[in-house]
C-alpha cells in the first residue's frame, strides 16, 4: 500500500505547497521499504510538472585543462597531475561544427563550456561571442555558455550576442564546500549565479554528490538552488579521477542516489532536473528510470 504521508505531501506540492526543511527532512529520514514510493510520488510531481518529455543538452569542452582553481574533485585543475588534454579556446568553426552535431543528436541545448575560474585576454570572449551570435542567427539550438565567474562587462557582451542560458554549478552546500575547493568561495560563485539571473539568463546550476557530504548537505543544497530561482538543476554523481584528492572515494548507493533524485523533485517541483555525470556507472541497470526519451524544445 502506498505511503499515505508521502502521497498526500506529494499532492500538496502539485497543489502549490512549497516544501519546508522540516518536510524534506523527514522524507529524507524514510525507512528502505518507503523508498518506492518516494520514488513514486516524485513522479507524480514530475508528470503534473513537466509531462513525460525531457531535455537532451550536449556540450563542448571548448578549452582544456590548467584551470588556476582547486577543486578536489576535477581533472582540469592545474594543482593536480592528470592525465586531461589541454588545449586553447577553440576556433569559432570548431564551436559551430560542435553545436551542428548536437543539433542532429537531438539536443535542444549547446552549452559552450571553458576551463579556468573565468575567460582572460586574447579575444577569447569576443570569439565566443560571435559563435553565440551566429548559433542565435540560425535558431537551431539554444546557445548556453560556462565561462566561470561572470562579470557585468562579460554578462553585457553575452546578452547582446544573444546567450540564452548561463551554467554555473554550486557544486555542494555551503558548509561542505570549503573542504572541496579552497581558491575562491561559496560568495563568489552565488554572485555569478546572481548577475546571471540579473541579467536575464536562464540559470542553469547544479553540482556533484559523492564528495563526503551528508544528506542534510544535500537537503541544504536543493533549499538554496530555489532560494536562487534557477532553471535547471543538472545533478552529477562523482566518478573519482586518478590523481585528484578524491581519487579514492567511496561509491554512493545506486537507491541513495534515487532518493537524492526524488528528493529535489519534492523541493524543485517546477525546475528542469537533468541527471548526469556518473549516472551510468552508480545507476546501470536503475538507469530504466529515465529511459523515456522524446525531444523537448527548451524555448
Amino acid at each position: 500500500m502506498l505511503n499515505i504521508q508521502i502521497s498526500q505531501l506529494a499532492q500538496k506540492i502539485i497543489d502549490g505547497y512549497e516544501l519546508t526543511y522540516e518536510d524534506a527532512l523527514k522524507l529524507s529520514q524514510i525507512k528502505e521499504a518507503a523508498l518506492e514510493d518516494l520514488l513514486f510520488c516524485a513522479d507524480r510531481i514530475r508528470k503534473y510538472f513537466k509531462g513525460n518529455s525531457i531535455h537532451l543538452c550536449s556540450i563542448i569542452n571548448a578549452k582544456s585543462g590548467r584551470c588556476s582553481e582547486d577543486c578536489r574533485f576535477c581533472a582540469q585543475s592545474g594543482h593536480y597531475h592528470t592525465q586531461v588534454k589541454e588545449y586553447p579556446l577553440l576556433e569559432e568553426e570548431k564551436l559551430l561544427e560542435g553545436a551542428e552535431a548536437a543539433n542532429a543528436a537531438g539536443a535542444s541545448c549547446y552549452g559552450i563550456v571553458t576551463s579556468g575560474r573565468t575567460i582572460w585576454g586574447n579575444g577569447e570572449l569576443e570569439r565566443i561571442c560571435l559563435a553565440i551570435r551566429q548559433l542565435r542567427e540560425k535558431g537551431e539550438i539554444t546557445p548556453s555558455a560556462s565561462l566561470g565567474e561572470l562579470t557585468p562587462q562579460m554578462a553585457k557582451k553575452l546578452k547582446e550576442a544573444g546567450l540564452v542560458r548561463y551554467h554555473h554549478n554550486l557544486e555542494t552546500s555551503e558548509r561542505i564546500f570549503p573542504r572541496i575547493c579552497t581558491t575562491h568561495s561559496y560568495q563568489d560563485r552565488l554572485a555569478t549565479i546572481r548577475l546571471a539571473k540579473s541579467y536575464g539568463f536562464e540559470v542553469c546550476c547544479g553540482g556533484i554528490f559523492g564528495l563526503g557530504e551528508e544528506m542534510e548537505d544535500r537537503l541544504q543544497f536543493a533549499f538554496t538552488l530555489r532560494e536562487l530561482g534557477v532553471n535547471s538543476a543538472p545533478l552529477n554523481f562523482l566518478v573519482p579521477i586518478p590523481d585528484t584528492p578524491l581519487e579514492h572515494q567511496p561509491p554512493l548507493n545506486p537507491r541513495e542516489i534515487l532518493q537524492t533524485i526524488a528528493l529535489f523533485r519534492f523541493i524543485l517541483p517546477q525546475q528542469d532536473i537533468k541527471v548526469c555525470g556518473g549516472r551510468e556507472k552508480h545507476l546501470r541497470d536503475l538507469q530504466s528510470c529515465f529511459c523515456r526519451r522524446q525531444r523537448h524544445s527548451d524555448r
